[in-house]
């Protein structure tokens, strides 16, 4: 009988891996979890090899995605909706953005005290009973349902004060929302085409919120970061969009802060986080990786790029 062959090949492990093993990484996250750390950080981990198009991304851009979350202190499970890292192709170069799903931004503002009630939901036809366009108030009656069409989505939220507020759009106005401000709308593999209901219904009560609820700082920081790629320098790029769908314009300095933990390594060289190769990747023409990525890799010895460079 014939022998099956061994390998002995040691896996390299990836680049996204090394990267979090850095303790200059590692102390950033401990910092702003503390004993939930190592359990958030092995998460970006099964999120990232969950989904093979995010595994393609930039490992920092992946990390600052995943650092606005926890700073935010939400969970980044997909199947939770609370946040999401999401992948994004820019000039042929896969990167990670940050999204916020609706169910994190009822968490953060039930959080900050001032809410007595938050929810969103979809609204079947016959159920939408009355609507005051002046003064915004809605009635809705469930026994009315005269299908499970769904046509459109309402947010309502109830301060403690008494104040509240509701937000109504129909389906075709979701879909119109969305194409304006994602150019990722019809790509198949994106969120809106994936799940167009939890994308309407965090467009609706994100839309509401920003606009008529009381904001803290953690709220403004998800306002701003949502769809956003979080720079070096800690700023916000929305390469998904040409414009901001928010109120807020500038982001709060205290929320810029918490961002800001993980663009500075000051207890490590800033080349061992922040290099790139020196040329093109051989097998991902038009691509210029990281050093982190390219130290992964299991072409790394013998590598033309790097051979010119070393």
């Amino acid at each position: 009988m014939e022998e099956k062959a061994v390998s002995t090949e040691v896996r390299k492990p990836d680049a996204l891996s090394v990267l979090l093993r850095q303790d200059s990484i590692k102390k950033r996250f401990e910092e702003v979890l503390g004993k939930k750390a190592p359990g958030f950080m092995s998460s970006i981990i099964s999120a990232t090899n969950a989904n093979k198009e995010l595994k393609k991304a930039d490992p920092l851009s992946i990390v600052s995605a995943a650092a606005v979350a926890a700073a935010l202190d939400l969970p980044i499970n997909p199947s939770l909706g609370f946040a999401h890292i999401v992948p994004y192709k820019r000039d042929g170069v896969a990167i990670a953005q940050f999204q916020m799903g609706y169910r994190g931004f009822i968490q953060l503002g039930m959080r900050s005290g001032q809410y007595k009630t938050i929810n969103a939901c979809a609204v079947y036809e016959g159920e939408l009973v009355a609507s005051n366009r002046f003064t915004g108030e809605m009635t809705f009656d469930e026994t009315r349902r005269t299908s499970d069409k769904i046509i459109g989505y309402v947010a309502y939220f109830k301060l403690i004060n008494g104040f509240e507020k509701w937000l109504y759009m129909t389906v075709e106005e979701a879909k119109a929302h969305g194409k304006r401000y994602s150019k990722s709308f019809n790509i198949a593999s994106g969120r809106w085409q994936q799940d167009f209901d939890a994308m309407a219904l965090k467009t609706v009560l994100k839309m509401l919120m920003s606009k008529y609820g009381i904001l803290s700082v953690d709220m403004q920081t998800a306002v701003l970061a949502d769809q956003a790629i979080v720079k070096k320098d800690g700023e916000y790029e929305y390469p998904d969009n040409d414009v901001v769908d928010a109120e807020i314009s500038e982001p709060p300095s205290k929320a810029k802060e918490l961002t800001d933990k993980f663009s500075r390594t000051p207890n490590a060289p800033a080349e061992e986080t922040q290099a790139t190769a020196p040329g093109e990747c051989p097998d991902r023409p038009g691509d210029t990786m990281s050093k982190v990525f390219c130290d992964a890799c299991a072409k790394r010895v013998g590598c033309p790029v790097w051979g010119v460079a070393e």
